[in-house]
């Protein structure tokens, strides 16, 4: 049986991943991707998705209650899929209102309008509201604590995580108070394709091809656990198709790297690759890597962020156990697939640097 599917910010990085993952491995079933394009929306991530039959793009703000209802009921939408979030914790620090705005008050103006288009006028339809979340929401972990499962209890520590974990709180509630089909997953750290450059992964990558400075907050022992974005579209396609109602899914990639670690396999991952093609010193002249030198060259170390979580980690074994679910990419091969997207798509992440 096909799907109606209304992806938000679905033209973010990993919206747009789990929109071109869904049309590959369900041709038969409807699109519509929703977006408001803010700084960390791009258009251009769902190019090759544009003019197909079961494709259709949004431009609107999920605080637009109206439209949001609008294009549930034009699209018949039976299943929302919720990424539109703002993400950067740096951001957050500095301007916490507008994750207030989107992640709070944006996911109760999508669940409004589910409620109403699901279980409005004493009906019920056959429906899913899968709500996308992250580890931050669990707060941070010592060197020798236990992963987060999905029992961990709620401990935010920047604006950013305390608006996804008001956001887990209202899309539980929904279920519990009204009967609303709802699922939620929380999240590792995620890399791969359209990742935007301000990340950290994404930032080293394009900085080195520049020959810039690579920042590492503090000493750079922050730890993390690491998702290829593919892997993790693939968990949340397990949670759509067999996940119990009402359950939360926590999706990792069983790798813990931290951030220093993670900065110098990249310098030596594109050290490797000048060495072996000549064509990308031609492309990118300012790059260590082009003269013979080492991108570690570039590391820097700089003032540690206010609250910076220590370690995040994430126990899969739930999804794992309960829905086969199992990360195709160790880190090592999900980098290479990362580097390899970055060099052959310089087009599309030049525009996005900073001028």
């Amino acid at each position: 049986m096909s799907r109606s599917l209304l992806v938000t910010g679905a033209a973010g990085f990993i919206g747009a991943n789990f929109v071109h993952y869904w049309a590959r491995h369900h041709p038969a079933d409807r699109l519509v991707a929703y977006d408001a394009l803010t700084y960390a929306g791009n258009l251009a991530n769902l190019d090759a998705l544009q003019g197909q039959a079961n494709f259709s793009f949004v431009h609107a703000d999920i605080c637009d209650y109206s439209r949001v209802l609008q294009t549930m009921r034009e699209h018949e939408v039976d299943t929302v899929v919720h990424f539109a979030a703002e993400s950067h914790v740096d951001r957050s620090i500095t301007g916490p209102d507008a994750f207030i705005e989107t992640n709070v008050v944006g996911t109760h103006s999508l669940l409004k309008a589910a409620r109403e288009v699901w279980l409005g006028a004493g009906t019920a339809v056959p429906h899913r509201f899968h709500h996308v979340s992250t580890d931050e929401v669990y707060g941070s972990l010592t060197a020798t604590a236990p992963a987060f499962t999905e029992s961990h209890k709620y401990e935010p520590n920047s604006p950013y995580s305390a608006s996804k974990a008001a956001s887990d709180h209202l899309v539980r509630a929904y279920h519990h108070t009204y009967g609303l089909q709802v699922t939620t997953s929380n999240c590792s750290n995620n890399y791969g394709p359209f990742h935007f450059p301000e990340k950290l992964i994404p930032l080293c990558i394009t900085n080195i091809l520049r020959g810039l400075p690579l920042p590492v907050y503090g000493d750079g022992s922050n730890i993390r656990d690491w998702l290829y974005v593919e892997d993790h579209c693939r968990g949340i396609e397990l949670v759509l198709q067999r996940g119990v109602i009402g359950e939360t899914y926590n999706i990792g990639g069983n790798n813990e790297w931290g951030n220093l670690a993670i900065v110098e396999q990249l310098c030596d991952s594109l050290d490797a690759r000048f060495a072996r093609d000549p064509q990308l010193a031609r492309r990118f002249p300012s790059a260590p890597g082009a003269c013979g030198g080492s991108a570690r060259e570039l590391i820097t170390f700089v003032e540690d962020r206010a609250g910076h979580d220590w370690r995040y980690a994430i126990d899969a074994r739930r999804i794992s156990g309960e829905l086969g679910y199992s990360p195709r990419e160790s880190f090592e091969t999900g980098l290479e697939r990362t580097l390899d997207w970055f060099l052959t798509n310089e087009e599309w992440w030049r525009p996005l640097l900073p001028r």
